[in-house]
């Protein structure tokens, strides 16, 4: 097959950003898209075949312009390029998801979607009265609908802000907690208040905290009220009972925006029980003004480890769906289960 060459200009401030440290992400895109990289006087020469070539070019021209808007390049933006090209998508939508700003951390810093599955999740929190933002851990649920709803405090679009979680007992028994109620369920609430401290900055939230502005409670706290003119997120909504999925939506007024989120993966209710998230996505998954947004482990922007694991939990129970799903591999488990008792 015909080599191609191609030749990148990459501005000497942004060359370390864009290559990775000892040129890890050089090395990266190389074993990608099996092509050579040089870089010469700020000059990066891509040697290969054509399709490969121009993919690898790709990449690294949004990495450039991710670099010139200031970002600092990751191990996950590149992976995430990556992907986008070998799935025949344009890594260039990288550039595009990283101009919508969500909000601005305490101490200046932007809060972005950094996925194509987050920037949609993210539009459909801001056009639908009620969205469900449903996927593995890392792809940024909570945090982001959490973003957004401090930017839309601030901008005065509701007066206060209302996050919830079900106190469901993983093993160990909440009577058996040091503390009064509050202490007792405030572990449960911690991933909201560290969230809330790290975009919004600790004083900033006690103050409205103190004021009932902000409020942040289990979600049996939700009953018998009527919930005007907030914007409320509900985590961890796997944990919920049918029932308490229907009171809580149930809950909302005039000038609201909910927003549910949840792993369908990690339910740590009764064996047997059925999660109010599965049935919510069933039955309203045709209604006006509700939107579901399905992240996946491609949208998962923590450790690259961590979508590795995910990937693997994913394979492994699709592997036991199988055995479920076909009698004959079924019923040899069971005899192999039966034969190692004995």
């Amino acid at each position: 097959m015909a080599t191609a060459e191609h030749i990148l200009d990459v501005p000497v401030e942004h060359e370390r950003n864009v290559l990775g440290q000892l040129d890890s992400f050089v090395k990266k895109i190389e074993r990608s898209f099996h092509v050579t990289i040089i870089d010469r006087d700020g000059m990066l020469k891509v040697i290969g075949e054509a399709s490969g070539c121009g993919r690898a070019v790709q990449v690294l021209e949004s990495l450039i312009r991710l670099s010139e808007r200031g970002n600092v390049i990751t191990e996950q933006n590149v992976d995430y390029a990556i992907g986008l090209t070998l799935s025949e998508k344009s890594s260039a939508g990288l550039v595009e998801i990283d101009r919508d700003v969500l909000a601005r951390t305490a101490l200046g810093k932007p809060v972005k979607p950094k996925t194509l599955g987050q920037k949609d999740y993210a539009d459909n929190i801001r056009s639908n009265m009620i969205t469900f933002g449903v996927g593995p851990a890392g792809t940024g649920k909570t945090y982001l609908a959490m973003a957004m709803a401090i930017t839309a405090f601030r901008e005065q679009e509701v007066s206060r802000i209302i996050l919830t979680r079900p106190a469901i007992e993983a093993g160990e028994k909440l009577g058996f907690l040091p503390g009064d109620l509050q202490s007792k369920v405030d572990p449960y609430l911690r991933p909201l208040y560290d969230a809330l401290y790290q975009i919004m900055g600790a004083e900033q939230y006690l103050s409205n905290a103190e004021k009932g502005l902000i409020e942040v409670a289990p979600l049996a706290y939700m009953r018998g009220r009527t919930l005007d003119n907030a914007y409320i997120i509900l985590d961890e909504a796997q944990n919920t009972t049918p029932a308490q999925m229907k009171m809580f939506l149930t809950r909302i007024g005039f000038g609201s925006k909910v927003v549910v989120t949840g792993d369908l993966t990690q339910k740590d209710l009764e064996e047997g029980k059925r999660s109010g998230l599965e049935d919510a996505m069933r039955i309203l998954r045709n209604v006006e003004g509700i939107a579901f947004s399905e992240l996946t482990s491609a949208d998962v922007v923590r450790h690259p480890l961590v979508q590795r694991i995910v990937n693997a939990y994913e394979k492994a129970e699709k592997k036991q769906e199988e055995r479920k799903s076909d009698p004959r591999l079924f019923g040899e488990a069971r005899r192999r289960t039966r034969r190692s008792r004995s």
